[in-house]
């Protein structure tokens, strides 16, 4: 069983940054392609962005791309979501999610998740 928990989140004015960061344990880290989603209040959980297992390929949702980053340490078992350039618009909880299968862009994609951290993006 993976255990992730999040870390990061915050309150941030629009146009500032951020960087989540994701802790797993239980597992082979290294083993799993590891996601960011987020949920904001009322809407639907959204793929924010995917990793492979090395590292070697990200994507990203398309109202993300080009102001996030998304990037692994497998020897500290860690996922980092870089967030610049922050919307009021990002405001949501972010979740981590870990041993994605398929294209991973829906949530029926992955095995495990975080407990989500908070981002409040003000205006």
């Amino acid at each position: 069983q993976v255990q992730l928990v999040e870390s990061g989140g915050g309150l941030v004015q629009a146009g500032g940054s951020l960087r989540l960061s994701c802790v797993a344990s239980g597992g082979a880290f290294s083993n799993y392609p590891m996601g960011w989603f987020r949920q904001a209040p009322g809407k639907e959980r959204e793929f924010v962005a995917a990793i492979s297992r090395g590292g070697g390929t990200t994507n990203y949702g398309d109202s993300v791309k080009g102001r996030f980053i998304i990037s692994r340490d497998n020897a500290k078992n860690t996922v980092y979501l870089q967030m610049n350039s922050l919307k009021p618009e990002d405001t949501a909880v972010y979740y981590c999610a870990a041993d994605g299968r398929g294209r991973g862009k829906v949530v029926g994609d992955w095995a495990y998740w975080g407990q989500g951290t908070q981002v409040t993006v003000s205006s």
